[in-house]
């Protein structure tokens, strides 16, 4: 019997949805692999030339990074030490604000805002000019990291792919985030910590973006292996000393070394964007910022030569800093005193906040991995005086702290535990990296140096709309209507003459009627009312001859969601809440698109904040209020009519519009008020007034205007005050614009959740 044949293969196998992400994330590894080399190279070139050469000093390199000596060692210079930064920040100044603001800064935190809050869209531009900008940081002494820097490249690219073959945002997340992985999977080489922190990274919550893992995964063992097929297989530390986690008791100090490093992150964290706060409020032109902040950085680089004597460990402060923690790795302290550790450790975080914090572009995973071991070390040594009979060694302190520190920086306890150990191929200290990690996590969760992460999925527009279909299907409508919403209801006999006078001071739309015992019969709308007084001999009929055969109702029990689609079918935005359960069914209230909205705003908020706090339009708004415009809900084609038209003027509008509200323009398009279908109905049908009666006469004053170029937060609060359904939009001269109205907003709203969901 055959049991496999192609067709059952392809039903048990998913080949097309393997093939498709093998082809995406490989694409994605290959080119975020190549930008590696070609970054990396680039980097190397700039500071032999300019730190070697022309500064005449010669950083440590990690084992495993070989300089490839472009060029010679040059005299040493200590003026230049302070010039060359300066000069670096110069041009870095000048190409990032003349082609991509964006690429100022650590590059990770813009890929992360890209991811949440623009639909995965990274300008093409920003990694070209990321690329040359970092290396030219780096190279010229910034001190800086190289992950901000190959994550936004090889994000751009997983963003311009996404872009170019036309998918939809959901898709151009996943491959922003892939790019991001492979990049810092390649030039670390640690794919499995390069794809982790893709998916880790975006939250500073334990979330994790769970569907970012596999096309990461594929992207960063892609990318590790075109970087690693030009610059060697080994990891980023050699002749790492060995010491496993042997004795229990050693987690008593690990936990002291959590809580100093978690301090020490909080302290970098702190003096980062203090200094980036202070360059945003000086006015000064941006391109000549990180010219200040390279100053600053080669001064502290060369005071702290002069006051140490030391050249060959003190000058990590400046470009990568790799070069102290090799020697930490492979020797211990033997070379290192506890002095340079702490020099080094502080002058590290001066010198980084200066570099980015002006404006520079580089990353911050180098320089915490140069504080954290650092502190590590120290924090090791002087442990060793305290607990003489614990087994303990100072660069396995080094190496633990640099993923404990890391951790308590940037909220990323995963990947960093994996990234240390793939990049010093000790994987005896997986324990006790843990240990940091996590209590060097926990006590750390307040704060990030990651700025754009959220704190979960329900902050990311990536998933508004995930949690816009759960609200809408979890919420009942007994939980979204007002209760204490007044309504008038109408006996099944009142003629149309007396329910045009009890209709025509309220905004009602849908009213319920009832029989002579007052049980609920049926229901009309205000279409509905006017179709019926347009007919001939229309005022003599009553409020059962107009009731909809389809009642426009919903029950308690039922969700929004079933709310919400009987307003769309029937294109109303008011509806009857009934309890059929009793019988006859008994109206419980009425139920508004505002109140669809208005709970589900609330419900959001809940999710986000634990409370009911309203959603507001912040500067850099992540609200979906906030991301809608004038433009998405401005109704420009209303019927308008001038003021000195006539009742019969108006009457003939009315038949051919099907809307109740009829903004009152001039010719020269000034805006004086509206007519409302409600006020002119008791006299619409008097032909006496035809000529004699004016538009003027009969217009209202709207509550309140909208300006045209007003915020969404302020339309919202102007509706709130005036308790209107429609406002008016006019410019600054008072020229109308076109009408706003709540059922527009919502659908807009609802629109947005959608589309927010890719």
């Amino acid at each position: 019997m055959n049991f496999f044949t192609l067709s059952s293969l392809r039903r048990e196998f998913d080949f097309r949805l393997a093939g498709r992400w093998l082809l995406l994330g490989s694409a994605v590894g290959i080119i975020s692999g190549l930008g590696a080399i070609l970054f990396q190279n680039l980097l190397m070139f700039v500071k032999e030339f300019a730190t070697i050469h022309w500064m005449g000093l010669q950083p440590g390199e990690p084992g495993g990074e070989v300089a490839e000596h472009f060029f010679s060692v040059g005299a040493f210079n200590p003026y230049l030490i302070v010039l060359v930064p300066a000069i670096g920040g110069l041009i870095t100044g000048f190409i990032v604000y003349k082609f991509a603001p964006e690429a100022e800064g650590h590059g990770t935190d813009e890929a992360i805002k890209a991811f949440h809050k623009k639909r995965g869209i990274i300008r093409p531009i920003v990694p070209i000019v990321k690329l040359f900008a970092s290396a030219i940081t780096i190279g010229t002494g910034g001190s800086g990291g190289r992950e901000g820097p190959i994550a936004q490249i090889g994000a751009g690219f997983g963003s311009f792919l996404g872009q170019r073959l036309g998918l939809n945002a959901q898709t151009r997340r996943w491959l922003l985030a892939a790019g991001m992985g492979a990049g810092i999977g390649s030039i670390f080489r640690a794919p499995l910590a390069g794809a982790i922190f893709a998916a880790e990274v975006l939250y500073s919550s334990m979330e994790v973006e769970t569907e970012v893992l596999l096309p990461a995964t594929v992207s960063s063992i892609i990318a590790y292996s075109v970087y690693s097929f030009s610059f060697g297989w080994d990891h980023i530390f050699t002749n790492v000393e060995q010491h496993g986690f042997s004795n229990p008791l050693e987690l008593i100090p690990y936990s002291i070394e959590a809580l100093v490093l978690a301090f020490a992150a909080l302290i970098f964290v702190k003096s980062f964007y203090g200094v980036r706060n202070l360059f945003a409020k000086w006015s000064i032109p941006a391109y000549i910022k990180p010219v200040l902040g390279g100053l600053i950085t080669g001064t502290v680089a060369l005071l702290l030569i002069q006051l140490t004597g030391d050249r060959k460990f003190v000058i990590d402060v400046l470009g990568g800093g790799y070069g102290i923690l090799q020697e930490i790795f492979q020797n211990g302290l033997l070379n290192v005193s506890l002095l340079i550790l702490a020099l080094v450790a502080v002058g590290k975080i001066i010198t980084t906040s200066f570099t980015i914090g002006s404006g520079g572009s580089a990353g911050v995973f180098g320089p915490s991995m140069v504080i954290g071991g650092t502190v590590g070390a120290a924090t090791g040594y002087i442990l060793q005086l305290i607990f003489p009979g614990i087994p303990i060694h100072p660069s396995t302190f080094a190496i633990v702290g640099m993923a404990g520190f890391f951790s308590a920086a940037a909220n990323t306890p995963l990947s960093t535990i994996i990234m240390v150990s793939e990049l010093t191929g000790n994987y005896s200290l997986l324990l006790p990296s843990m240990w940091v990690c996590t209590l060097a996590y926990l006590v750390a969760r307040r704060w990030s140096i990651y700025k754009s992460q959220v704190p979960g999925k329900a902050y990311s527009q990536a998933h508004f709309g995930e949690y816009s279909y759960d609200i809408f299907e979890t919420t009942l409508v007994e939980e979204a209507f007002r209760k204490e919403r007044n309504y008038v209801t109408i006996p099944s006999t009142t003629t149309l003459d007396e329910i045009v006078k009890r209709a025509a001071n309220i905004r009602q739309h849908i009213f319920p009627v009832t029989d002579n015992d007052g049980h609920l019969i049926g229901s009309f709308t205000t279409p509905d009312l006017t179709q019926a007084l347009m007919e001939t001999g229309g005022a003599t009929r009553t409020a059962v001859d107009i009731m909809s055969g389809a009642w426009l109702r919903v029950m308690p029990r039922e969700t929004m969601r079933k709310a919400q689609q009987i307003m769309m079918d029937n294109q109303v935005e008011e509806l009857l809440v009934v309890d059929a359960h009793e019988l006859p069914a008994k109206t419980l209230g009425i139920i508004t698109t505002a109140d669809l909205l208005t709970a589900y705003n609330s419900k959001f908020a809940q999710m986000k904040f634990g409370n009911a706090k309203p959603e507001t339009a912040l500067p850099e708004d992540t609200s979906v209020l906030g991301r809608i415009t004038l433009s998405d809900v401005l109704e420009r084609d209303l019927i308008t009519i001038e003021p000195e038209a006539t009742l019969g003027d108006l009457v003939k509008i009315i038949i051919r519009s099907k809307r109740n509200i009829f903004p009152v323009v001039d010719k020269r398009l000034k805006y004086y008020g509206i007519i409302l279908l409600n006020d002119v109905r008791e006299i619409m049908f008097d032909n006496k007034l035809y000529e004699t009666t004016l538009v003027k006469d009969l217009m209202v004053k709207s509550p309140d205007t909208i300006i045209i170029d007003e915020g969404m937060n302020e339309v919202m609060k102007k509706f709130e005050q005036t308790n209107a359904w429609n406002l008016p939009v006019v410019d600054r001269y008072k020229r109308y614009r076109g009408l706003i109205s709540k059922s527009n907003i919502f659908s807009a709203y609802r629109n947005q959740l959608l589309v927010q969901a890719g």
